[in-house]
């Protein structure tokens, strides 16, 4: 992958879940239990029924928690303190990530769905912790989720990212169509690749890939 295609490339803004840590990991697995309790309880459904509306929220609106507070006006707060309670043991430092990633020529954000504390607490546990100018989460966008273009825009202006000077790596394929269509590069960062209009690269190993990008 020749380097010339990020040598514009002066602000790197990463997705947190399975892009900073790698899947297997298996964070998610905790926080879509805990997804499904607090819809059961907050909505006196059955556990399945649950689960279900958890997953429909999430295709239908972006997320759980936007699918919840349009349909439901739920408090987006005390949710996502609850969803974030998790274990993170399985989590190791990773000292060659982080070494690439402040090699990076210019500014480094996290841009996530999930909590900036939940953010911090992740990059702490991978050895990440003072590597990023700027660490975002969903309240960052009024809670207003990725893939929307509205959600990019609140937190990119608030960050002062210029999109044609930018790169985005995610996990969800549907998250780099808005920052396609702004003008930045967009790495699909997931064991197979996925071929589509608005991804331009595709990293099986985010550390290998920053690799050769220095």
């Amino acid at each position: 992958m020749p380097k010339q295609f990020f040598s514009h490339v002066r602000q790197w803004v990463f997705d947190l879940d399975n892009t900073l840590y790698p899947p297997s990991a298996r964070l998610f697995d905790q926080i879509e239990v805990k997804m499904t309790a607090y819809v059961q309880e907050a909505l006196g459904l059955s556990q399945p029924e649950a689960d279900r509306l958890r997953g429909d929220y999430w295709r239908d609106h972006g997320t759980t928690l936007a699918g919840l507070m349009r349909e439901h006006d739920l408090d987006p707060v005390p949710y996502l303190e609850a969803v974030h309670d998790i274990s993170l043991d399985h989590l190791e430092p990773d000292p060659s990530l982080a070494a690439h990633i402040r090699d990076l020529p210019g500014r480094k954000y996290v841009y996530t769905n999930g909590s900036a504390p939940y953010a911090e607490r992740v990059l702490a546990a991978r050895g990440l912790s003072g590597l990023f100018d700027g660490i975002y989460g969903v309240e960052h966008a009024d809670y207003q989720p990725k893939p929307d273009r509205r959600a990019f825009d609140k937190v990119f202006a608030l960050a002062r990212i210029d999109p044609s000077k930018a790169a985005m790596f995610e996990d969800d394929p549907r998250n780099l169509s808005a920052p396609h269509a702004m003008g930045m590069r967009t790495v699909y960062v997931a064991p197979e690749p996925l071929v589509a209009d608005h991804i331009h690269h595709h990293a099986d190993d985010l550390t290998a890939f920053l690799a050769r990008l220095i």
